[in-house]
């Protein structure tokens, strides 16, 4: 590739892996396979689980290699190529603030990641006294940001409402909708809605999928699936009037769980693109990939600083996975945008592990006044959707116990006396305090605040001399290494806690269509059992103690979910009865006796008389 060789790799890549091969998992896209490094995340203690997300992590970075399938990736030529065809539009928005608009979109962590993108490059025009041009919008609508509401993801027309809403009097808008798997209604209804409005929007999809993997399923009351729009949008890719933002980054640590890659990559992707675009209008220069993979190689150097403190990180895992096992919880507490990382990630633990609202609970402390579409709909909406400093006083602190833990993220920048009074009053509840601290070379903490806690996973930043954008470069440094180890904090001790069975989140919450379709796929994996018969099974254990008639059977998928949202251990339970030809009540008790869900599944799984391998076996083509 052009330039790379001025840019050597800052982190060793994994070997391209079995993933990228043709025939593994072929049923599959990308973003829904298996990866091979993690085969075994089940059986991983604390410091291996580190090492093996931070091989997946690292993936994102990988070069093409010509001898396995030609899968594009983050370095590949077409992608920088596209990236600086849709810079070319993004700065003509900027150039020209009035009635125009840059648009971030997704679902659930999607969705959350645009909201902390929008936040922070309006924050970077108020520094350099220019009005704000940026706004996300979430599935859901704000509440989404703190909590896990997955169900609107689903609806392609509530999509279209809303882009409608934020877009109203603008005369140009690009629109960045996100979707790592190529698959939420949500945003291919918003993707269709600029197509037929190309006079006043730009539509840029960015996801991990080729859109030969897009998702293929109906989409229940709208006239596209999400791969006919994709198509559509490639056509249009050749006159420059929409754009696919694509590369593979490889199947994720957890499979499914975009969350962790996907999030990351959005990140690394957008933030790189929409820099560079400010970078290059505010000195009237030329767009280059050589300023790409400038900004693109400072992740990788923050991958590589990040896990440089893999053995602190891990003993970070351990503690909170102790604490999840002894059934306490996991606040997080962070400063400004890491707050809003906190939150993300806790919100994310409900869908992803059926977890309790408190088992991962993410806080922001700091001015917040800027940052949300409708605040309003977040006040005094009842607990699920408190986040502040003050419902943390007021509502987590009483109850702290010895056995919870609490993580604070701040960097140095922040107001340490802030900190050091919340971490004394921490304290007199807990001791099992942890600090998460970003400071730039030449900068230390305070003795006074350093003494409080135990232990300090203390990332230290190299100074970038690339005046204000450089500001900004660190600071998305500092979030990205945030989040990567949040990610690998909040899986890590799920795993511990035998949530995960293999490399599968199979206590995931069906709460949406496209987890009630990974839940089927999971149960195909494990069971050997055909599509039929295990959407048959996640429906009894859906619908239990009401018998399955005609009518639920063929009811649509939304009514199906609609009655599994609120149900814990739906996927576990289904499986149960598949592995022992059990009862919905027995496979229940079953899971209720065991030490853990992944006990009681591996106990099924290794049964007498049963053969092994049916986890090998490959689902049907309609459960993607």
């Amino acid at each position: 590739m052009r330039g790379t060789k001025k840019y050597p790799h800052v982190i060793d890549t994994p070997d391209q892996g079995k993933w990228e091969l043709a025939g593994y998992e072929a049923a599959l896209p990308i973003t829904e396979k298996s990866n091979p490094i993690t085969r075994e995340l089940d059986k991983a203690d604390a410091a291996q689980i580190v090492q093996l997300l931070r091989d997946c992590d690292a993936e994102i970075f990988q070069e093409d290699d010509e001898a396995l399938v030609n899968y594009k990736r983050l370095y590949s030529e077409s992608v920088l190529k596209t990236m600086v065809d849709i810079i070319a539009k993004v700065q003509e928005v900027l150039k020209e603030p009035d009635n125009t608009l840059i648009v971030l979109s997704g679902g659930g962590a999607s969705g959350r990641m645009g909201f902390l993108m929008a936040v922070s490059f309006n924050i970077l025009l108020k520094g350099l006294g220019q009005l704000p041009q940026y706004t996300y919008i979430i599935a859901g609508g704000d509440r989404s940001l703190v909590a896990s509401l997955e169900g609107p993801e689903d609806s392609a027309l509530l999509g279209i409402e809303d882009l409608k809403k934020v877009c109203e009097g603008k005369k140009k808008v690009i629109f960045f909708g996100i979707s790592c798997g190529l698959s939420a209604p949500y945003v291919a209804g918003q993707l269709d809605f600029c197509m037929n409005n190309l006079d006043i929007y730009v539509p840029v999809l960015v996801g991990f999928n080729p859109v030969t993997m897009a998702r293929t399923d109906k989409i229940e009351g709208f006239h596209s699936t999400f791969r006919q729009v994709a198509e559509r949008m490639e056509k249009l890719q050749e006159t420059h009037q929409a754009f696919i933002l694509n590369p593979a980054v490889g199947p994720e640590g957890l499979t499914g769980s975009s969350r962790m890659k996907g999030g990351s990559a959005t990140k690394i992707l957008l933030e790189t693109l929409l820099l560079t675009a400010h970078k290059t209008v505010s000195k009237d220069s030329e767009i280059s990939e050589k300023c790409l993979l400038e900004i693109l190689r400072t992740y990788e150097r923050a991958h590589k600083v990040t896990y440089g403190q893999s053995k602190k990180i891990a003993a970070l895992v351990k503690q909170a996975g102790t604490s999840l096992q002894k059934k306490a919880y996991v606040y997080l507490v962070g400063w400004h945008t890491l707050g809003i990382i906190a939150i993300m990630d806790g919100a994310e633990c409900i869908p992803t592990f059926g977890a309790d609202i408190n088992d991962v609970r993410g806080f922001l402390i700091g001015d917040r006044s800027e940052m949300f579409n409708r605040e309003a709909d977040l006040i005094a909406q009842g607990p699920k959707f408190a986040f502040s400093e003050e419902d943390f006083v007021k509502t987590i602190l009483p109850s702290l116990t010895e056995l919870d833990t609490v993580l604070f993220l701040f960097t140095v920048d922040d107001n340490l006396d802030e900190v050091e009074k919340l971490v004394v009053q921490v304290k007199e509840r807990t001791s099992n305090v942890q600090a998460l601290s970003h400071a730039t070379v030449g900068q230390y903490l305070p003795a006074s605040l350093k003494k409080l806690f135990p232990s300090i996973i203390s990332i230290m930043w190299p100074i970038l001399f690339l005046e204000y954008e450089g500001k900004f470069i660190q600071r998305f440094q500092r979030e990205l290494s945030t989040k990567w180890i949040l990610n690998t904090v909040s899986t890590g001790a799920h795993v511990l806690k035998g949530k995960i069975l293999r490399n599968y989140m199979v206590d995931l919450r069906v709460s949406n269509s496209k987890l009630f379709w990974r839940a089927v796929s999971i149960l195909q994996r494990f069971s050997g059992q055909p599509h039929a018969k295990c959407l048959e099974g996640l429906l009894q254990a859906i619908y239990d103690p009401e018998p399955l008639s005609e009518d639920l059977r063929t009811a649509p998928v939304s009514k199906h979910i609609a009655v599994a949202t609120d149900k814990s251990k739906v996927v576990p339970t289904a499986l149960l009865c598949l592995l022992r030809s059990c009862s919905v009540p027995e496979a229940r008790a079953r899971l209720d006796a065991a030490p853990s869900l992944r006990a009681a599944l591996d106990t099924a799984l290794n049964a007498p008389g049963r053969k092994r391998g049916a986890d090998k076996s490959e689902p049907d083509e309609q459960s993607t």
